[in-house]
C-alpha cells in the first residue's frame, strides 16, 4: 500500500504544475467507476490528489486551514487591549503632570517656561496646586472618555504632560477618523485634510446615487469613478460590485464593536463625540452604513467575535483582523459552494496566499485548471452544457488500467500477450507496435527511425530512445471472439466490488485492442435485464439501481453475439451474486429472492444452449456463497468451462491471465 507523510509548509516545498495525462491518471478510478467527468472533477477538487509524487491539497484541507487561520487570529489578539494601552497613556500622563506638582519648583509657581520665579510662593499659588492635584486624584477613577474630558479641561502645569497629552488626543482623533475612513477605502494612508474633504464629497455623491436608483433612474457611475476611483484600488466594474466591497468592509468594523463589551462600545461612542472634528463625514458613512445595511443583510452585521488572547490590539489593528475574519468566511463560503474547478475562477489567489499560505494558494490555482487542461489535451469536451469523456480519454483509461494491473503482476505470471515465435500458425499483420521490456529484439527499423524523427525532428545523426522502438506485429491465425457479461447489480457496489471489476473490463479492452486487434470483445451487462454496449463506452457503465442478477437475459443475449463471430468463441462472466431474475416467455423480467427453481432452471437452460453452440462459460465469482458456489458448480459441469472464486483484489489478475493463457493454448 502507498503510504504518504505531510509536512507543514514552510516555503521550501514544491506545488506540482498540473499535466493533463497525469491529472487524467490521478483522477482514473472516479472516472472508471462513475463514468462522468464532472463528478470525478468535483471530488477531485474536494479530495485533492497526487501529482508524480506531490500532494495537492483538495477543498477539504484548504478549508481546515482557513478554519485554523480564523481561530490562530481569535486566540491570539485581544480586543480589550485597545482601551488597555489607552487608558495607559493617560495615566502616564497624569502620572508625568503629578510628579511636576510635586517639584519645589511647581509648588513656588513656575511660570509656563518651567522656571521658579524669586519671589515666596503666594498662598493663592499653593491653593491652585492643590486644586490640580485634587482634579488628578478624580480623574483616576473616570472612564477613558472621562480621563480625556477631565485633561481637556485640566490646567496643566506640566508643559511636557500637556504636550505628550495633546500628541495622545492627535493619534486618537486619526485613530478615530481610520475608524471612519478606512470602511470606505482601502487607498488611505497619510491623507491629508484635502483628501478628507474629496472622501466626504466621494460619500455624498454616492448617497446621492444610491437615492437615485432607489427613485428607479440610472446613476453615472462611470462618470463616478472617473472622478473617485483612486480612493478604490479593487476597481469595481459596477455599481453593486463597489457596493458589496463597501458593505463588506462596514460590516467588518460593526463586527469589531459587536464584539466589544457594552462599556467598551459606549467609551468609544463618547470619545468620538468627544474627538471627531469631520461631523460631515460621520453623518455621510452613518447614511452609506444604513442603506448598505438594508442590501445586504447577508454579511453578517450582526455577527461578533470571542477574542481570546493577550495580544493586545489598537482600533487600527483590530479593524485590520476584524476584516481579515471577513475575507476568511467569505473564501470559506465560495470554497463550501464550489461545485466544478471553474467556481474556483473567483478566488482571488493572491490574497488566499495572505491569508493562509502559498501552498494553499498555489494548490487553488491548480485545481482552477483542471477543466480547462483536460479539454485542451483534447480529453474531455462540453456537450450540451455537461462534460463529456473523448474516445482518446476513454483509451487512455483503458491503457492506464491495464498498466496498473501489470505492475502487479510479476513478469513469470503475466504470460507475454504476443507469440515470440513465427512460422506455422502466424502471419505477418504489416502493422507494428511499441516495443515492451521483455519483447523480442526484432525491430522494425522503418518505423522506429520514423518515430525517432517524429519526436527530435529531421536532422542527423538520428538519436534513438526506447520509446522509439517499434516491433512487427504477428498474430495467430486462430480468431478469438469474446463477450464480457458485468454484473450491475447494487450487490457489486455494495460490496465494493463494481469499480474492480469495471477496471478490469476497461483493461481487458484495451489489452484487445492494442495487443489482437482483430478479436472480437462484446459486452453484456446485467442486473434486473441484461443489456450489450459498445466496449468503447465502457467508462460511461454505472450500476442499476433494481434488484435482480439476470444471468438467464445475459446468458441469451451473449449467445445471440457471438452467433454472428467465427472463431473461438468464449463467454467471461464476472459476478458476485446467484441468478435472481428472469424473464418470462412474453419478455417481462421477474425478481425474486431467494432464487426461485424457475429462475435457476431457465438459466442454465441457456447455459445448456451456449454448450450446444460450442460456447465456453468462464466464471469469476467474487464473495461466494455456499448456495452461489453450488449454482456455478452445475453451471460449469453443463458448459465445460471453468470458474474462478477469488476477490476484488486480484480480480482484474485473475481475468488478464486465464484470457491470454487460454488464447495462448487455442494457438
Amino acid at each position: 500500500m502507498r503510504r504518504s507523510t505531510y509536512s507543514r509548509w514552510d516555503g521550501t516545498q514544491e506545488v506540482p504544475d498540473l499535466d493533463a495525462d497525469a491529472l487524467l491518471q490521478a483522477m482514473g478510478d472516479e472516472l472508471i467507476e462513475h463514468g462522468d467527468p464532472e463528478s470525478a472533477l468535483r471530488r477531485m477538487l474536494h479530495q485533492g490528489l497526487e501529482v508524480d509524487g506531490q500532494h495537492l491539497q483538495g477543498i477539504r484541507e484548504i478549508l481546515e486551514r482557513l478554519r485554523r487561520a480564523r481561530r490562530e487570529r481569535l486566540e491570539a489578539n485581544d480586543l480589550g487591549g485597545v482601551y488597555a494601552e489607552i487608558d495607559q497613556a493617560l495615566r502616564d500622563v497624569i502620572d508625568e503632570e503629578r510628579a511636576a506638582l510635586d517639584l519645589p519648583e511647581t509648588a513656588a509657581g513656575a511660570d509656563a517656561g518651567g522656571h521658579a520665579p524669586e519671589a515666596p510662593i503666594p498662598d493663592e499659588a499653593t491653593m491652585a496646586s492643590q486644586a490640580r492635584r485634587d482634579h488628578l486624584d478624580l480623574l483616576e477613577h473616570e472612564d477613558l472618555a472621562g480621563k480625556v474630558r477631565g485633561l481637556q479641561e485640566h490646567d496643566f502645569a506640566s508643559p511636557g504632560a500637556r504636550e505628550r497629552f495633546e500628541a495622545l488626543l492627535e493619534r486618537l482623533r486619526e485613530q478615530l477618523m481610520a475608524q471612519f475612513v478606512e470602511q470606505v477605502s482601502d487607498a488611505t494612508q497619510a491623507m491629508t485634510p484635502e483628501d478628507r474633504s474629496r472622501m466626504v464629497e466621494m460619500l455624498a455623491e454616492l448617497n446621492r446615487m444610491l437615492e437615485q436608483r432607489a427613485e428607479g433612474g440610472e446613476p453615472d457611475f462611470a462618470g463616478f469613478m472617473e472622478r473617485f476611483g483612486d480612493f478604490f484600488p479593487e476597481n469595481p466594474a459596477t455599481l453593486d460590485e463597489l457596493l458589496e466591497v463597501l458593505a463588506r468592509r462596514m460590516a467588518a468594523m460593526q463586527q469589531v464593536l459587536n464584539s466589544m463589551t457594552p462599556e467598551q462600545r459606549a467609551q468609544l461612542q463618547e470619545l468620538s463625540d468627544q474627538l471627531m472634528e469631520d461631523l460631515d463625514l460621520q453623518w455621510e458613512v452613518s447614511r452609506l452604513g444604513e442603506s448598505l445595511r438594508e442590501a445586504f443583510p447577508q454579511m453578517g452585521w450582526e455577527d461578533s467575535r470571542q477574542f481570546t488572547g493577550d495580544q493586545p490590539l489598537d482600533l487600527g489593528g483590530a479593524f485590520e483582523v476584524m476584516e481579515e475574519l471577513a475575507e476568511l468566511d467569505q473564501l470559506e463560503q465560495m470554497l463550501s459552494g464550489a461545485s466544478s474547478p471553474g467556481a474556483l475562477a473567483e478566488v482571488d489567489i493572491d490574497r488566499v496566499r495572505d491569508l493562509l499560505d502559498d501552498e494553499s494558494a498555489e494548490s487553488l490555482e491548480r485545481l482552477a485548471e483542471m477543466t480547462r487542461l483536460l479539454t485542451e489535451a483534447g480529453l474531455i469536451e462540453n456537450t450540451e452544457g455537461s462534460l463529456t469523456l473523448t474516445p482518446r480519454a476513454i483509451r487512455r483509461l483503458g491503457q492506464n488500467a491495464l498498466s496498473d494491473l501489470y505492475r502487479r503482476l510479476s513478469r513469470d505470471r503475466s504470460g507475454r500477450h504476443d507469440q515470440d515465435r513465427a512460422g506455422v500458425g502466424h502471419e505477418r499483420e504489416f502493422t507494428t507496435r511499441p516495443w515492451e521490456f521483455g519483447d523480442p529484439f526484432d525491430l522494425d527499423i522503418e518505423q522506429t527511425v520514423r518515430n525517432a524523427v517524429t519526436r527530435a525532428g529531421a536532422g542527423v545523426p538520428v538519436a534513438l530512445t526506447p520509446d522509439d522502438f517499434a516491433i512487427e506485429r504477428t498474430e495467430s491465425e486462430v480468431r478469438s471472439s469474446t463477450v464480457l457479461m458485468l454484473d450491475l447489480s447494487l450487490s457489486m457496489p455494495m460490496r465494493g466490488n463494481f469499480l474492480p471489476a469495471k477496471k478490469m473490463a476497461m483493461a481487458l479492452h484495451s489489452l484487445m485492442s492494442s495487443q489482437f486487434p482483430r478479436d472480437f470483445l462484446g459486452v453484456v451487462t446485467f442486473s434486473e435485464v441484461a443489456r450489450e454496449i459498445r466496449p468503447e463506452r465502457l467508462p460511461e457503465v454505472s450500476w442499476d439501481y433494481a434488484y435482480g442478477t439476470n444471468m438467464q437475459h445475459g446468458f441469451a443475449l451473449a449467445r445471440s453475439i457471438l452467433a454472428r463471430q467465427s472463431g473461438n468463441r468464449q463467454i467471461i462472466m464476472v459476478t458476485d451474486g446467484e441468478p435472481t431474475a428472469h424473464l418470462t416467455d412474453d419478455g417481462r423480467p421477474v425478481f425474486s429472492y431467494p432464487p426461485t427453481r424457475e429462475t435457476v432452471d431457465r438459466t442454465l437452460r441457456e447455459v445448456r444452449r451456449c454448450t450446444r453452440d460450442d460456447i465456453r462459460i468462464n466464471v469469476f465469482v467474487l464473495d461466494a456463497t455456499p448456495h452461489l458456489a453450488r449454482f456455478v458448480e452445475d453451471m460449469t459441469r453443463l458448459n465445460g468451462g471453468r470458474a474462478f472464486f477469488t476477490t476484488n483484489e486480484n480480480l482484474g489478475d485473475y481475468v488478464l491471465v486465464d484470457f491470454v493463457e487460454q488464447r495462448r493454448v487455442a494457438s
